[in-house]
């Protein structure tokens, strides 16, 4: 069953996202007003070294009042290449540099209320050229064992679910077999 957007009007915008209103159909005729958050594309970016560790941040969100660990990610601006704003945005919020990026994979964390889609990268490269510029963003930046991405999934310490499928499907590819 397909539902039907008749119209939609912005009630409130500025330069991250817009909050809309739709008129849309349901299946069976009726009508109902849906609200729905317009997005940029966020680019997300992560390297995994020789050892098979992972670059990450350990944030508060204030938001959820809640802490945890996620990769480096921020909005993609206008005209920017997704693969250039990721790497940059690891730039910005860990001082490290990836090397060539190799897409992981693009998720739309909550489909059911916004348009949000955010395409994750990764690189098996990385070099570090100094202090964060948007340290801020995070109280520490560390390399973790994707030996142990699964337990902590589980222990609620990655709690935004794009992060989680991220680190559980690198923990996969460069594991594989060694993780059981």
């Amino acid at each position: 069953m397909q539902w039907t957007k008749q119209s939609e009007q912005t009630v409130y915008g500025n330069r991250w996202f817009t909050v809309n209103l739709a008129d849309v159909e349901l299946p069976d005729g009726r009508h109902l007003d849906h609200f729905l958050i317009r997005m940029r594309p966020v680019a997300v970016a992560t390297v995994v070294n020789d050892a098979n560790e992972v670059l990450l941040l350990w944030r508060h969100r204030f938001i959820t009042d809640s802490w945890g660990w996620e990769l480096a990610a921020g909005v993609v601006e206008d005209g920017e290449d997704i693969a250039y704003a990721a790497a940059r945005e690891m730039e910005e919020e860990t001082g490290w540099r990836p090397g060539p990026l190799r897409h992981l994979m693009s998720v739309e964390p909550s489909n059911g209320l916004t348009d949000a889609r955010h395409h994750i990268y990764w690189s098996d490269e990385g070099t570090y050229i100094g202090d964060p510029e948007d340290a801020f963003e995070s109280d520490r930046r560390e390399w973790v064992p994707l030996k142990l991405v699964p337990d902590m999934v589980a222990r609620g310490e990655v709690p935004a679910a794009n992060m989680a499928a991220a680190l559980l499907l690198l923990h996969h590819l460069r594991l594989g077999q060694d993780a059981r």
